[in-house]
């Protein structure tokens, strides 16, 4: 499996859990900080994210994790205003060795979706780990944080 069709999985995968609606049967575990793998494990938001003329987005932190088994990514996604739709902003390889790392994620949405000013991030650290041929998400970390977009 290529770098590409694995961060396709992983950005794939964290979207349906982002969107999935909440039951008492969902199969997802919940992202609450107690329930994560270690108190080792965080993921960071930079106060202050990127909009550009043309719709690029670049949203940035720090994590660290540890332990891992399978392919780990950082993935984020945006949102702003009252009832709008998130949108995930690209998606960084982790790398689980315990030590404190940036990332960085850039996308490219539409002209005007995102305008300099108040937004909302979201960002996680998931793990693919193989669970009898099909790649299962195993959340390490996961941060909420309001921001700032500037041009």
């Amino acid at each position: 499996m290529t770098l590409r069709q694995v961060m396709g999985t992983a950005a794939g995968a964290a979207l349906l859990l982002l969107t999935a609606p909440s039951s008492g049967h969902a199969v997802a575990p919940s992202l609450e900080p107690s329930q994560l793998s270690g108190p080792f494990e965080t993921v960071t938001v930079d106060p202050t994210g990127r909009v550009a003329a043309d719709g690029t987005v670049t949203l940035s932190g720090t994590y660290r994790c540890t332990g891992s088994r399978g392919p780990v990514f950082v993935s984020s996604s945006l949102g702003q205003g009252e009832g709008k739709s998130r949108k995930g902003v690209g998606g960084t390889s982790a790398v689980c060795d315990g030590a404190e790392h940036r990332w960085t994620n850039t996308d490219r949405t539409e002209p005007g979706r995102f305008k300099p000013g108040a937004a909302r991030v979201e960002a996680t650290v998931m793990e693919l780990r193989s669970g009898g041929g099909l790649p299962l998400p195993y959340f390490h970390a996961r941060q909420q944080q309001d921001v700032t977009l500037v041009d």
